[in-house]
């Protein structure tokens, strides 16, 4: 039952991660976000745990505050983005381990960290997928709008769309992402699994809806490999799901990408070399 149960919930995340906001995430080139949302969400743990509301509600309001905290510091300063994001992920992660040491909360720090197979439990299931439906019925509801926003922000806001409501719908997105990813793959591995599938899709399709399909077959197929691994290994299931994954994007979007891969490169020049070849043998027969 706990394999069966890790499983689903593995896959469950590579659904969810990989075609929606992971591939969001590479098209608007915030990564890096993220990782650092994934840090946000630990004082609201702490204090949800210790006040004794639900986890969820206090990781979300924790991480989508942190989100929010970044775009009021660029707004208000020179500050760039990157240098935002740098100074609040240390600040959120330090208030983070200091408030579940100074509260005394039962948590498995290891397995919040690293992520922790022995800790899935139906309860577990039942959130992953109320958040996965949620996202994937939203993302399909304003596919169109999220298109033109991603690729084209200015065009978007002269044509009238709620830019901003988009933007702190998408920061909603990936604190949700962070939240239910958290138990897979530990708060330090999570963004590994949250691009990883979605970039290696990336580099293998054009489009956006395809690049969804693709992640997603690639993050549920990873995460899975990751699960038997953890459970049979006795490894740490984060850094199994992990491995899979950069396994995965090495060896098969490295060698194999119709644009970039290694293999491809080499049968090209191969095949041009043969079209040079044959057409020198042409030549030399006039």
């Amino acid at each position: 039952m706990l394999c069966v149960y890790a499983r689903c919930d593995r896959i469950l995340v590579g659904i969810l991660l990989c075609p929606v906001i992971g591939s969001f995430l590479i098209l608007q080139r915030m990564t890096l976000l993220g990782d650092v949302i994934a840090h946000y969400v630990l004082p609201g743990l702490s204090v949800a745990a210790f006040t004794g509301i639900n986890v969820l509600i206090g990781a979300f309001c924790s991480g989508l505050a942190g989100a929010l905290f970044i775009t009021w510091i660029r707004a208000q300063s020179r500050i760039k983005a990157d240098s935002a994001m740098a100074i609040t992920f240390s600040t959120f992660f330090a208030l983070g381990i200091m408030l579940l040491s100074l509260l005394k909360n039962q948590f498995d720090l290891d397995g919040l960290l690293f992520g922790d197979i022995l800790g899935v439990t139906s309860t577990d299931i039942t959130y992953t997928l109320i958040v996965t439906l949620l996202l994937l019925t939203t993302v399909r509801l304003v596919y169109k709008e999220l298109l033109l926003y991603t690729f084209d922000p200015t065009r978007a806001k002269v044509m009238g769309l709620p830019i901003n409501i988009l933007y702190i719908g998408l920061m909603a997105a990936i604190t949700l992402t962070v939240i239910v990813s958290v138990r897979a793959v530990g708060v330090i591995l999570v963004i590994s699994m949250l691009v990883g599938p979605a970039l290696t899709a990336y580099l293998l399709v054009k489009e956006l809806h395809q690049m969804m399909i693709v992640g997603a077959e690639l993050g549920a197929s990873v995460s899975a490999v990751g699960v038997y691994c953890s459970y049979y290994t006795g490894v740490p299931s984060g850094p199994a799901i992990v491995l899979a994954s950069s396994t995965l994007f090495v060896l098969v979007v490295l060698l194999l990408s119709p644009s970039q891969g290694i293999l491809t490169r080499l049968n090209g020049r191969k095949q041009s070399l043969i079209t040079l070849i044959n057409l020198s043998s042409g030549r030399h027969k006039h």
